[in-house]
């Protein structure tokens, strides 16, 4: 009796699901298909911005400060008066000299009177030829003092006129280093203020020489494409992560390479009309290298590593069975991965469900409505 009890109450064997099977058979995942497509390359970089223009404020006479005429901080106009230099010492050699040139202009006219006498009496033969020359060369001893003193009344004049010390260019004024009541000197080491030009403004950007000969091979072989004489398009990263709304243009790359980091600068010139950029500032430049044809974009969230550390993604064939396959990978473009090898056009990526199966699994496809991003900062580099 308690041998027909245990078999009556014994179930039948159910076998367990294979690896990569549930209940109800293969696993979901989501896939995309892989197309080529045409990107426009992108590369940040980092950079510093530096003022467009930077002119340093020195007196070109001495004299005492009388006045100062600007706001620290503001914005000045090219040929503003910034600062009054005490001009009383500069107006008194501006009459001087002009009293000098009226004696000048007056003994010009009595060697002239001089000279035109005597060249009549010389036709008369009333006087020598000796004493002819020597009226003649009085008058023009005495044109040559009146131009002496117009030179001298000029010079008189410009030195009033720099008493008046004004801006050299338009920009933004900072703090004044000099106050009313301070002796300055003609030309003194100490400025007494700067100004810097801020609109436009430049910003230098550090790339390795190894990466720009990359672009320029890149360009030569045709495997990009830019249009020719276009200055690539700069935009801006700012320190808090947003974009600058006014884009640029890239300048010119400098002429040699800084030995110690193996690196050269590249200079853009940004718009930059409300001065939200200020010299000095740390920011990212995301620098337009050209445009590309055929790529495969692989989405970064579909790349996993094996144990080596080798970038992989998993496929879907024909079949409906998981494969695994190793990348190679050229840059990070947007939020996927520019590949030059390990995957072909046409194959089916396995984006979502990737927890769920592994090489050799039967799973079920599930297309997704995604493309690998094609726009975006580029970074050379490697997973």
């Amino acid at each position: 009796m308690i041998f027909f009890a245990l078999v009556g109450c014994s179930k039948p064997h159910t076998p367990s699901p294979g690896p990569g099977m549930g209940p109800s058979g293969p696993p979901e995942v989501g896939v995309i298909a892989l197309h080529p497509q045409t990107v426009n390359l992108t590369v940040e970089l980092p950079g510093r911005t530096s003022a467009y223009r930077i002119a340093e404020v020195r007196p070109q006479v001495g004299g005492i400060i009388q006045e100062r005429l600007f706001k620290e901080g503001s914005q000045v106009q090219a040929s503003q008066v910034l600062y009054q230099i005490d001009a009383a010492p500069y107006q008194a050699a501006y009459e001087s000299a002009q009293a000098a040139l009226e004696r000048a202009r007056a003994g010009l006219e009595r060697a002239r009177l001089k000279a035109e006498r005597a060249a009549n009496l010389l036709k008369a033969r009333a006087v020598s030829q000796e004493d002819y020359d020597d009226a003649e060369a009085a008058r023009k001893e005495a044109a040559a003092a009146v131009a002496v003193a117009e030179a001298e009344v000029k010079r008189a004049r410009i030195e009033l006129d720099y008493t008046r010390i004004k801006a050299p260019i338009g920009g933004r004024i900072g703090r004044s280093l000099v106050t009313q009541g301070a002796l300055v000197t003609a030309n003194q080491a100490q400025a007494l203020a700067t100004i810097q030009q801020l609109d436009p403004i430049y910003v230098d950007l550090t790339q390795a020489s190894v990466e720009l000969l990359r672009l320029r091979r890149a360009l030569q072989d045709g495997r990009l494409q830019r249009p020719a004489g276009d200055q690539p398009r700069v935009t801006l990263i700012l320190e808090d992560g947003r974009d600058y709304p006014h884009p640029g243009r890239l300048e010119f790359a400098e002429v040699s390479v800084e030995p110690t980091t193996a690196s050269i600068i590249l200079r853009a010139i940004i718009p930059n009309p409300d001065q939200v950029l200020l010299p000095g500032m740390f920011v990212r430049a995301r620098v337009e290298e050209g445009q590309r044809q055929g790529v495969l974009l692989v989405p970064q969230r579909a790349v996993q590593r094996d144990r080596q550390g080798r970038p992989y993604v998993l496929v879907l064939n024909a079949d409906d069975q998981v494969e695994q396959r190793l990348l190679q990978t050229e840059r990070i473009q947007g939020d996927a991965w520019l590949v030059e090898g390990g995957v072909a056009a046409g194959e089916r990526l396995i984006l979502d469900g990737l927890q769920r199966v592994r090489p050799g699994d039967q799973a079920r496809a599930i297309a997704l409505d995604a493309t690998p991003g094609a726009s975006g900062p580029a970074a050379p580099s490697s997973p």
